[in-house]
This record gives structure tokens, sequence and C-alpha cells, in this order.
């Protein structure tokens, strides 16, 4: 009997999906900072039926039937989330999959480095980093369509450089489908970032390298951006852009909502996904990068202003 429990205990321990984070500095009395509320903060330890870590998380989407979460190692999970009374209650994974082609071929290399993960009407769209492009995916990971590109992200030697590429994905109704490089392109000026549409494109104030873009509404956009060291200084910054407040050489508003420093004492990780819950609620997470040394947190926070 007691090794029937001693049993039990471990898997319960190794398949535990969630424990308490703080992410905020340990002098903060309050969860409010600049022009954010964080409500919540959980460490994930995930892993799928058969055992397997699931880790290196870029991507995340809440759907009317599940939330979707994609893995820049080419592999895409629905979990049953709940969300009650501003805290995350339940995180449970429901299905995986393998990223394929239209042929049903699961990627490899370089082409299975996914990154940004949006809904597009019935379907997805993910963004790949080292082989740029965005992709129409069903939601069981099959390749359906390939979406064509701003001209100005057609040249793989345009980007500074291959792992620097299109990281983040938003669809929006009236702009259409917009992305943007993780770095200004070279021949940039590096001042600045751009997001781009398919004809048009919006530039403004680079507050670090972009991991994520999600819609606040038809006309703004949050963006997340990140600085990531495992040795030195770490931020993650929320940016508001306004694309209806733009000059003529295209140069939009932009405001700084918040940004996260470990220097200033915050108990950040590499962010890299960022999607919409709720009026003015947000989820975030991180890329562990498969590192023993770093770890899966999901957050949720709401906008104040």
């Amino acid at each position: 009997m007691k090794f029937f429990l001693l049993i039990f205990s471990f898997y319960a321990i190794l398949f535990a999906m969630t424990s308490s984070y703080r992410l905020l500095p340990t002098s903060y009395t309050t969860t409010r900072f600049m022009n954010i509320n964080i409500l919540d903060t959980k460490e994930l330890h995930l892993y799928t039926k058969y055992g397997h870590q699931i880790d290196e998380l870029s991507g995340i989407e809440l759907c009317r039937d599940g939330l979707y979460v994609l893995s820049d190692k080419g592999s895409l999970y629905r979990f049953h989330l709940i969300l009650h009374n501003n805290k995350i209650k339940k995180l449970e994974l429901l299905e995986s999959f393998l990223l394929r082609d239209k042929n049903g071929k699961v990627l490899k290399g370089k082409q299975r480095d996914s990154e940004g993960l949006r809904k597009y009407y019935n379907h997805l769209l993910i963004s790949f980093e080292r082989d740029e492009r965005i992709v129409e995916y069903s939601k069981s990971g099959i390749a359906l369509h390939q979406i064509k590109l701003n001209k100005h992200l057609r040249d793989s030697s345009a980007f500074q450089g291959e792992n620097k590429g299109l990281e983040s994905v938003v669809y929006s109704r009236k702009y259409g489908i917009i992305t943007a490089p993780e770095e200004p392109l070279k021949l940039s000026k590096q001042k600045y970032h751009t997001l781009y549409a398919k004809n048009q494109h919006w530039k403004f104030r680079a507050k670090g390298s972009i991991t994520s873009i999600e819609s606040i509404d038809d006309e703004t956009l949050l963006v997340l951006f990140r600085k990531y060291s495992f040795f030195g200084n770490r931020f993650t910054s929320l940016v508001r852009v306004h694309l209806d407040r733009c000059n003529k050489k295209r140069v939009c508003q932009s405001e700084l909502l918040a940004k996260l420093d470990s220097i200033k004492g915050w108990h950040i990780d590499n962010f890299e996904g960022l999607c919409k819950v709720g009026k003015n609620r947000y989820l975030m997470i991180s890329d562990d990068n498969g590192s023993l040394f770093q770890k899966t947190l999901l957050v949720l926070f709401e906008i104040m202003n």
C-alpha cells in the first residue's frame, strides 16, 4: 500500500500543471504597476499523456474550443482553460499535434521554427522565424495555405539574422494579416520597428525585440517586447500602438504601458506569447528555451487605461 501511494504521489508531482509564482518585486505591496495590473501568475509544469515535457512555448491564443499553445519546436497544444475571479484556476491538456505540411509530413529542421500564433476565422495563423513565412493551419496542425507577405519581407537576406524572423502575427478585420520582424530589417532605421500588412506598413519607436502582437481594437495593437540574457539584465515591455495616429512618414503614436525589468526586482523570464482573453485582459507566456534554469510562466494581467 505504501509503495502504491509513493508511485501515485510521484505521478501527481510529475503531471502537476501549475504552481503559484511571484512575478512582482519582493518589496511591492500592490499588483498595479504603471498602466497594468498583474492579476495572477503561475509557473507551468506541462507534460503530454506519454510523459514528454511540453516546453519552449512561444505562441498562445484563446479560441472558443480552448487555449491553443505553440512550441517553437513545431508542436501545437490545445488546453482547457478556466479563468475565475481574475485567477488562473485550471489548465488541462486536451490534445497535442505535430505541425505538418499540406502532404501530412511532419515539419523538420528550420522549417519547424514556429513562433507566432493567432486565430483566423475557424483556423490558425502561424508565423515562422528561420524560414520566414506565415501559414494558415487547421486546428489539428495541418498546413492549409501560405500567406503572401509584404514585399519587404520576402527576401531572407533582409532580416538581421535567421533567428530574427517573424516572431509575431495578428489578424485585423480592418487591415488584414499583420506581422513584424523580431528586429528592424537591415536597411531600416534601427530606432523604429515596422509593422507590415500585405500592402501597407506602420512604424513606431523601438523598445526591444518584438515577440508578439495582439489587437486591442480595430485601430490599436498591443506589442510585447523582450530583452533576455541568462546572465545579464532582462526586461519585458508592453507597448500600445495606434495605427490611426501616424504622420506622413508612417510613424505612429505609441505609448509604453509597462516595463518589467529584472534590475528593478521583477522575477521575469523570456516572454514570447501574448493573447487577449477578455475586455482589457490578457495572458502572457514565457519560453523556457528547454533549459532547467528557466521557467514557463503564465501571467494574467489587465490594462488599466
